[in-house]
């Protein structure tokens, strides 16, 4: 540590972990994990993600130049309670990576005031892996980056954007509250709606077990974000609650007319409230970066015979083309079935349509 600028990243997980490669891509900065989990730490530092580790974070923060929070919003809180004990140095960064923010702020304000500058921090992007072994120095290429710098931040903004260049993101500053609106119209409620379905389904599926086996297409596919972790909706939920109160007032009022249009079953307004919604829809950015991760997926025309899966796989592998899941949407003897295939990124799945196109696999791409 001896003369370089000490980052101490408390939580080594996908999020922490492709943050702390950003940075030592553009800084000879040593990085020194603290987790809950012994065995994230002690892989992260054999994939060279960190430096190493402690067990001990005082001494490390004491230290540390940047102080990065990557752990679950409701851990953040207590963390800067420890942080604001400790006598941090006077011109130390701390920052987090959490998906709310007023909560997080206003206390920080309250136990740093000028002392310290915190500014809030939220990547827009993800994966559906977890975990410092699927962390990517390029998982934030391109996605928004928004920063919600604290009053007494002082022009500090500037200091973190270098720090964090090496992630390649597009920042945005905004004010915490309407960074919650904002993620809460757009990620936050999503997911509650998204797992309502699935709920909803479930109870069908108890007393009809076909429900369960019709689900496994297009229902699984548009409820993909229901999987995300249950520890961290229901952080996000507490820390949201009254702006997502209200979206489901509103969702509650739209499902009312919903109702009644489908009672009254008026050709026209029917086709016009779907057709409102398609060409909204389709009026939205098709790869760019959002509030909500997107999904990459690559269609391959496949018959079905032995080894063909094996054969894609390799293809790709040979190429160092990462896979995040692999699917059998439809395969029937001597009949093309359609093998879907995802990626973590629109570079990753691009590369691979070409390799397998060079071979002779037709492959396209839905909109």
């Amino acid at each position: 540590m001896e003369g370089r600028k000490i980052v101490l990243l408390i939580g080594v997980g996908l999020i922490g972990g492709s943050v702390a490669l950003a940075i030592k891509k553009e800084h000879d900065a040593c990085v020194i994990g603290y987790d809950v989990s012994s065995n994230n730490c002690k892989l992260a530092q054999k994939l060279n993600i960190i430096d190493g580790y402690t067990e001990g974070y005082e001494e490390v923060a004491v230290k540390a130049d940047l102080i990065i929070l990557a752990c679950p919003v409701e851990m953040a809180e207590g963390w800067l309670e420890q942080l604001a004990k400790l006598p941090l140095k006077e011109d130390v960064l701390i920052t987090d990576v959490g998906s709310t923010k007023q909560r997080i702020m206003e206390k920080a304000e309250r136990l740093f005031g000028q002392a310290k500058a915190y500014i809030g921090g939220h990547p827009m992007a993800g994966s559906h892996k977890v975990g410092p072994g699927s962390a990517r120095a390029h998982l934030f290429e391109n996605a928004y980056y928004i920063l919600t710098p604290s009053q007494h931040a002082n022009g500090k903004v500037e200091r973190l954007k270098e720090w964090l260049k090496g992630t390649n993101a597009h920042f945005m500053i905004m004010d915490p509250k309407q960074h919650d609106l904002v993620t809460g119209i757009v990620s936050h409620f999503p997911h509650i709606v998204a797992a309502s379905l699935v709920r909803q389904v479930e109870g069908h599926a108890v007393r009809d077990h076909h429900v369960h086996f019709l689900a496994a297409g297009g229902f699984r596919d548009i409820t993909r974000i229901a999987s995300s972790s249950p520890v961290m909706w229901r952080d996000i939920v507490q820390h949201n609650q009254p702006i997502l109160l209200s979206l489901l007032e509103e969702w509650m009022n739209e499902m009312e007319e919903v109702k009644q249009l489908i009672e009254k079953g008026d050709d026209k307004q029917l086709f016009d409230y779907f057709d409102g919604a398609k060409k909204f829809r389709d009026s939205l950015p098709v790869h760019a970066k959002g509030a909500i991760s997107a999904f990459y997926d690559l269609y391959v025309d496949v018959l079905d015979k032995p080894g063909v899966i094996s054969d894609i796989t390799t293809i790709l592998a040979k190429k160092s083309i990462s896979i995040t899941n692999i699917r059998i949407i439809e395969a029937r003897e001597d009949v093309y079935g359609v093998l879907r295939i995802s990626f973590q990124t629109k570079k990753d799945m691009e590369f691979a349509k070409i390799s397998l196109e060079e071979v002779g696999y037709e492959t396209y791409i839905s909109m």
